[in-house]
């Protein structure tokens, strides 16, 4: 007979052998059989699961009720622990961003990096601490210092530095950034003792800023801190603020000097060199001068070498040619002659009256008729009554002027 063979409505025809029978007991409706088996209905089950929960830790009615109870426990503990666990794996995803590297600690200790994007890990197990690689950070040092010369100087400096390695950044120390510092303001105050304070706040900026910078390096380098040093820029050196007007005063007072050493400069720049071109100029100038006197003096001895066998042959014609060429040279650079009458009196001639033709006996009160000045009127070829009025006559004058040369000659004959 088929399964399905209609009788007692289909109810007894179960291919299971189980009947759609309700049992009496509280809580006890199982439907384990029908005629149409099909999907669960889902609000069928929440009913039925609050119906459960409802009786759950009452007294039950009979065994029947206590399996029951069981079952629903069960089923409630399960569906927590599946969805404690789906919770605890959601919870491990965590996104590392591009600039960023994450550094994985599993029960404290370290365990690996992680690179940027999406990553799991397991909670309550792994820790995770982002830290940023790439961006520049900076620290800031200031304080008042003493210097070399026992002055105090305040000085304010800025380090940029970058992280390089993570895990020691996080785990060498205990504090990698308040290491720095502290490393910063040791290698500034070092660097700082060892240099006058006029150099600091002068020239010596940018060499404070080196020897802080290497200092500093050296300082770090033995504690692994995962840091590199970018840049050591010397921000202010400045006195306090009590000895400020003071300090003032001495660099005003330092640059005035500076000022006027290089006006000095310039202006020894300036004369040294006229200075050198007007010495070279004497020296050229007497070097010339003894060269042509030199010369001078060969070229006379030269000539009276020549005229020694003249003068023996005839002494006294050269003699007076002598006489003659030298009296002319005389005569030539002066404008009054003293004339001798073979007397003790003297008179002097004026030639420049002579050569104007006369123009002085015609103006005789003008200022040239002073120039003849006659020392004997006896003597000039002048009568007493007229004496200071009228010239010498011409022909008087040139005899007496041949006489005069004769017995030049004849005295320097005698000699």
């Amino acid at each position: 007979m088929a399964w399905n063979q209609p009788g007692n409505n289909g109810q007894d025809r179960d291919p299971w052998g189980s009947s759609n029978n309700n049992s009496g007991n509280s809580g006890g409706n199982n439907n384990k059989g029908g005629r149409e088996q099909g999907p669960p209905d889902l609000d069928d089950i929440f009913r039925k699961l609050s119906k459960k929960l409802g009786s759950f830790g009452g007294k039950g009615n009979g065994n029947g009720g206590s399996n029951n109870a069981r079952g629903v426990s069960g089923r409630i503990v399960g569906i927590a622990a599946v969805a404690v666990v789906v919770i605890w794996a959601a919870s491990g995803f965590y996104t590392i961003k591009e600039a960023e590297r994450g550094v994985v600690t599993r029960f404290g200790k370290f365990s690996h990096l992680v690179q940027p994007g999406l990553n799991w890990k397991p909670t309550f197990i792994d820790q995770v601490r982002a830290v940023n690689v790439e961006s520049v950070r900076e620290l800031a040092a200031s304080g008042v210092m003493l210097t070399a010369d026992e002055n105090v100087v305040r000085v304010e400096m800025n380090v940029q530095y970058r992280v390089t390695d993570p895990a020691a950044y996080l785990f060498s120390v205990v504090s990698a950034d308040d290491s720095l510092s502290q490393a910063t303001d040791s290698a500034l105050r070092g660097v700082i003792g060892k240099y006058t304070m006029d150099r600091i706040l002068t020239e010596g900026r940018t060499v404070v800023r080196n020897d802080t910078q290497r200092v500093l390096e050296e300082t770090i380098r033995p504690y692994k801190m995962g840091i590199t040093l970018l840049d050591v820029n010397f921000q202010a050196a400045r006195p306090p603020e009590e000895v400020k007007a003071a300090f003032d005063d001495a660099i005003a007072a330092r640059e005035n000097e500076q000022q006027y050493i290089r006006e000095a400069e310039a202006y020894a720049n300036q004369v040294q060199p006229k200075a050198n071109g007007q010495a070279q100029r004497v020296l050229e100038n007497a070097k010339a001068y003894k060269d042509r006197t030199v010369l001078e003096a060969q070229g006379e001895v030269a000539r009276f070498a020549r005229l020694l066998p003249e003068y023996k042959a005839a002494p006294e014609i050269t003699r007076e040619r002598l006489y003659i060429e030298t009296m002319e040279k005389v005569l030539s650079e002066t404008r009054k002659v003293l004339v001798s009458d073979k007397g003790n009196n003297l008179m002097v001639l004026p030639l420049e009256q002579l050569m104007r033709g006369g123009q002085g006996a015609s103006n005789s009160n003008s200022e040239d008729s002073d120039s003849l000045i006659r020392l004997n009127p006896a003597n000039t070829g002048l009568s007493q009554g007229d004496s200071g009025q009228r010239p010498v006559d011409s022909n008087v004058m040139d005899q007496r002027r041949a006489n005069a040369q004769r017995d030049d000659t004849t005295r320097v004959g005698r000699e």
